[in-house]
């Protein structure tokens, strides 16, 4: 036997056990973002019954994990470029670690607030450096599926949210049947908070996992750290693959890393055209409303008619088929390319959203407006807190001219009010739910607290004619609870959405942010695009409660569908394909287009 050979071999696994542990590290932090994203889903339900929340305020709890990941978007590709690749995948994940106490311990709106922002910053830095440090290590033949793995445990951590929201649901099932109110709110209020602890775990391995893989080399050769760059190719290519690779960085990124051409004009079609390209595609990918569906799936269940414990075994289901689907979008995305899936992924998100909507506009066309038994109700002109049982709705009904129309012991209000210009709404809630938390109408919900929040609230809002003015109620939206049947039906259509987004979008979302982005400006271009999905993430979700309390579950999802047309016109029509190319052939592409 050729002495040749055994080395041979050994390289050949040294090489496939580091590329693995890459692949398991960059995983994991993929996993701390779909925990980001998803464990609200299972803890909201038991937050908003036991935090006196209003709708407005747990949609701002749901969208701090948002706002968190646009400001430290902001910063997350100059931090990369001037700290690494490397110690700032330590940096989010120690951000990760300290936000679960904050938030588990919290007790108020401010320090909740807080934790979800600081878990949001660690997510924001995450879906900026792993991609890129993934895109930046791995050979043109891994890197689709390679990048496909940071959705996959991302998928991984949704579901894994989803089943610890599932746990807790049934806990909560079995106290409601043998407690009393006090005990089953005392055992909500510690079944949110332990599902925030139980999410700490992960976080630890990925600081220990970021501490053992190598930096990046394409930011060393940037940084003039050419022999390190060498090396760091070679631990994850053979001696041949990295020496291409290491040519083809001399060549294409001479000029960055020793500043040779400093005057080339960032604002060229070469730059300019791949940057806006990656932009539209971040914009229009969380404008299908992927997060929010995600972040208030168990509420939209519960909603369309599914009991509580129905409703989260939904969401394990839709979790389950993100997970499934996403290995199935792994499978295809290096065979058939990027565009080819974001085309056929964007064309059934468009057919099951309207589905969905459909599916809501017929059983919120059954609704009445209660608002005149309720404004009868505030007697002091500022508040009123209305305990929603099936009296109070027989009561409402009766009034509303709906008796006999309805069970009152099966139906959801949702109340809209104002002070002047500036409106405030209730979350829905519904009448055979014990636990429930009241329905709270207050001046305090809906009046800004000073003139800047009302600019941002109502730019065309008189501030102080509302001070003065009367609380009014402006709907009480009180409908019929769908039948089960319905619930599952509308579920369907919620799985298909995910199977479709998981499939296309969610694979090659991130494909498209790392691999468009030339050399020169991928750090920074890819902050700023993440910045722009980030920002329509936080306000649909920040919205969401309001819009539907106002419009119905139904608006919403068609306003997703139309922003998921522009999204299939966008992959039809200006995406090219980026399979099985280099970086710097991607980047060569867009530059012979000049």
């Amino acid at each position: 036997m050729n002495a040749a050979q055994p080395r041979d071999a050994d390289s050949s696994a040294r090489l496939r056990g580091y590329n693995r542990f890459l692949l398991f590290v960059a995983g994991l932090g993929g996993l701390l973002y779909g925990i980001d994203v998803g464990i609200i889903g299972g803890a909201l339900p038991y937050l908003e019954a036991t935090s006196r929340l209003t709708a407005a305020q747990l949609s701002v709890i749901v969208a701090a994990v948002l706002l968190g990941s646009v400001l430290s978007t902001l910063f997350a590709g100059l931090l990369a470029d001037w700290m690494g690749r490397k110690p700032l995948m330590v940096l989010s994940g120690v951000a990760f670690i300290v936000s679960i106490p904050v938030i588990a311990l919290s007790h108020g709106y401010a320090p909740l607030f807080f934790g979800r922002l600081l878990q949001g910053t660690s997510g924001g830095l995450i879906g900026v450096v792993v991609p890129l440090y993934l895109a930046e290590c791995l050979a043109a033949a891994h890197r689709g599926k390679g990048t496909a793995v940071f959705q996959w445990l991302l998928t991984l951590g949704i579901v894994a949210a989803a089943l610890v929201g599932m746990y807790f649901s049934y806990r909560v099932e079995a106290v409601a049947q043998t407690a009393g109110a006090t005990a089953l709110f005392a055992f909500k209020d510690q079944a949110w908070r332990s599902i925030f602890w139980v999410s700490l775990p992960p976080g630890v391995v990925f600081v220990l996992g970021s501490l053992r893989v190598t930096e990046s080399p394409r930011w060393l050769y940037r940084k003039g750290k050419t022999e390190p760059a060498r090396v760091a190719l070679l631990r994850s290519r053979t001696p041949d693959q990295a020496q291409r690779e290491f040519n083809e960085m001399a060549q294409t990124g001479r000029a960055t890393a020793l500043g040779t051409h400093a005057r080339d004009p960032i604002l060229q079609r070469k730059y300019l055209l791949p940057f806006l390209l990656a932009c539209v595609i971040l914009f229009c990918n969380t404008a299908t409303g992927v997060n929010s569906i995600i972040g208030y799936n168990t509420g939209i269940l519960i909603q369309s008619g599914l009991s509580d414990l129905a409703a989260h075994w939904g969401y394990v289901v839709f979790t389950v088929v993100n997970f499934l689907m996403t290995i199935v979008g792994m499978t295809l995305v290096d065979r058939i390319g990027r565009r080819s899936l974001l085309i056929v992924g964007t064309s059934g998100i468009i057919v099951s959203l309207l589905a969905v909507g459909i599916g809501f506009l017929r059983t919120e066309a059954r609704s009445v407006n209660a608002r005149s038994a309720v404004q009868q109700k505030l007697t002091t002109g500022r508040q009123l807190m209305l305990h929603f049982t099936p009296a109070v709705a027989e009561e409402l009904l009766v009034e509303n001219g709906a008796a006999g129309r309805m069970d009152p012991g099966r139906v959801t209000l949702a109340i809209i009010y104002s002070c002047g210009d500036f409106t405030a709404a209730t979350s829905f809630v519904r009448s055979d739910d014990p636990a429930a938390a009241p329905l709270v109408v207050d001046r305090a919900n809906c009046l800004p607290a000073n003139r800047v929040e009302a600019l941002f609230k109502n730019p065309f809002g008189n501030f102080g004619a509302a001070m003065d003015a009367p609380l009014r109620i402006e709907k009480a939206i009180l409908g019929p609870i769908p039948e089960v049947s319905h619930g599952w039906l509308i579920a369907l259509g919620l799985y298909l959405f995910m199977g479709f987004y998981a499939m296309g979008p969610g694979v090659c979302v991130w494909l498209a942010l790392s691999e468009l982005m030339p050399t020169r400006i991928r750090s920074n271009g890819m902050s700023i695009a993440l910045v722009i999905n980030q920002l329509v993430s936080t306000t649909l979700a920040a919205i969401f409660l309001p819009f539907v309390s106002k419009y119905g579950y139904s608006s919403i999802f068609f306003l997703f569908a139309g922003f998921t047309v522009v999204y299939f016109l966008t992959a039809k029509f200006f995406l090219p394909e980026t399979k099985g190319k280099t970086l710097e052939e991607i980047e060569a592409h867009f530059a012979a287009r000049v």
